[in-house]
């Protein structure tokens, strides 16, 4: 069993991509759909679908490349970890190199995105930055 899912997903990706592969499968959560959503709005990732099972289910996610075969997402950071969480305020939620990146965070009103937080004045716990 992984103590960290979030890690377990953002390896995933990250392996999945550096091997070239077109689509990744990772187990589901209401976590990982709501980043999924994200990194699909955001336009890292072409689309998901999420497959039920008789477990918790997959989701499936199709990895998006440039035309040179780069993958979109050039690096993933997780910040806040088990051992170590990370919080803070709507004025202190850092940027992802200089604003072009994102930074995914966990607040109370669900999961959200930097831009997304500071415009609603909320605070939360760090996931991860994506750039």
């Amino acid at each position: 069993m992984q103590s960290d899912p979030v890690s377990d997903y953002l390896t995933r990706l990250r392996n999945a991509q550096q091997a070239g592969h077109r689509r990744v499968d990772v187990p589901a959560s209401k976590l990982k759909r709501a980043m999924t959503k994200i990194l699909v709005d955001k336009g890292y990732v072409n689309k998901y679908i999420d497959i039920t099972d008789n477990k918790q289910g997959v989701l499936r996610l199709f990895l998006k490349y440039d035309a040179y075969g780069q993958p979109v997402i050039k690096k993933l950071t997780r910040v806040s970890k088990p051992g170590l969480r990370k919080y803070c305020s709507s004025e202190e939620i850092p940027q992802s190199y200089n604003g072009l990146g994102i930074v995914i965070l966990s607040t109370s009103d669900g999961v959200m995105t930097d831009k997304e937080a500071k415009k609603m004045k909320i605070g939360g716990e760090i996931l991860c930055t994506i750039y």
